[in-house]
């Protein structure tokens, strides 16, 4: 991929998309010197990226069938603590990095069987995972159910708050000299002779060498885009909430993986209960079924959680691809176009070594060696 500058120094870019991919990809280009302007139809950081739990669990969320995306996933995983470290220092605010790692636990028998058999995959992998007791389960979390029978502790999982990070992206980008477009939605991508030109927002062509479609979910509704570089990307809805704890004395101190739900306390007292997978396409109702599903999966677990008032609850739309990879690379067939969507539900987790490999791609023309597999080529062409 060739992407010529306008200038003198670095390429002019133009992002669609203000969530945390599209940010981090810009504050990365804005470091570099580039002329960076995001497009964000709604409010910067408020789509799946506040949504999100902030899990940052390539251990304990290994799953058969994704043995090519682990080496990426661990990647980012161990570019977390530098990357939220700059960010501190680049927006002055925390971002709520925590690495005390992460449980995934079992309640019966039958979990037990599960939890052993997932345990023996992710060892298989090279994953560092320990097997516990229920006693030494509840010696890390004594507010567990006292019927917990085993847990696997995960040292390299922790958390990220997912927006405080959207909100520190924001003012570093802003800081490194990026210009962020709210409630400016981009109509279309404006191709000519196989390149891009920029991108087209309230009829007019704003200019650009390089384009790059961070929309998550709703990457296929930008206008402009040839077949062969429209991205395989769907809206998997997931319903989530999240009730307040004594910060002082809270109910968990790890996130804690318990049979058919997650749990993900924040230093401030929030416990977030995620999540729903559903295939509902855009339909953003909160339903009696999803909520009490998660509750009741959250209660036998964690028993005292019946006291807490709820302190919120939401859904979000993760961007699915075909096979629950992110798409990133260079358009087929489009110069200057760059993908970089489909993160479902890594997004949070594959921030730093998207900003990083995207922005590479952008200012050199070169895919780096960890991004190599998720490019479009995969699908055979097309979406």
């Amino acid at each position: 991929m060739t992407i010529p500058s306008t200038s003198a120094a670095k390429p002019a870019v133009a992002i669609i998309g203000g969530g945390v991919v599209g940010l981090s990809i810009g504050w990365r280009l804005a470091q570099a010197g580039c002329a960076v302007d995001i497009y964000e139809k709604g409010t910067a950081g408020a789509g799946a990226s506040r949504a999100a739990a902030g899990m940052l669990a390539a251990g304990v969320e290994a799953e058969p069938g994704e043995q090519s995306l682990l080496p990426l996933c661990r990647e980012s995983q161990r570019r977390w603590p530098g990357f939220a470290a700059e960010l501190e220092a680049a927006s002055g605010m925390r971002v709520g990095l925590r690495q005390e790692g992460t449980l995934a636990v079992a309640l019966t028998r039958d979990d037990v069987e599960h939890l052993r058999s997932t345990y023996e995959f992710q060892r298989g992998l090279g994953l560092e995972l320990h097997w516990l007791h229920g006693a030494a389960v509840k010696e890390r979390e004594p507010f567990l159910n006292p019927r917990t029978s085993a847990g696997v502790f995960s040292p390299a999982d922790g958390q990220v708050d997912n927006r405080q990070v959207c909100a520190a992206l924001i003012l570093a980008f802003a800081k490194a000299g990026g210009r962020l477009h709210q409630r400016t939605g981009v109509q279309a991508v404006d191709i000519a002779a196989g390149r891009v030109r920029g991108v087209v927002v309230d009829g007019d062509l704003r200019p650009a060498d390089a384009v790059v479609l961070a929309a998550g979910a709703w990457s296929r509704q930008i206008a402009g885009l040839p077949a062969g570089a429209m991205p395989p990307v769907r809206p998997v809805k997931g319903q989530m909430l999240s009730v307040r704890m004594d910060p002082a004395n809270p109910l968990l101190r790890h996130v804690v993986w318990p049979p058919k739900c997650y749990l993900v306390p924040r230093l401030n007292g929030t416990l977030i209960v995620g999540a729903t997978t559903e295939e509902k396409g855009w339909d953003e109702s909160l339903t009696a079924g999803g909520v009490l599903a998660l509750l009741e999966a959250a209660w036998r677990a964690l028993p005292g959680i019946e006291e807490l008032p709820i302190a919120e609850m939401w859904t979000g739309f993760r961007p699915g691809s075909r096979d629950d990879a992110p798409v990133l690379g260079p358009a087929p067939g489009v110069d200057g176009l760059v993908l970089a969507t489909g993160h479902h539900r890594n997004g949070i987790l594959l921030t730093p070594v998207t900003a990083d490999s995207i922005a590479e791609l952008v200012l050199t023309g070169r895919t780096a060696d960890v991004i190599a597999g998720f490019g479009m080529g995969r699908f055979g062409g097309g979406g």
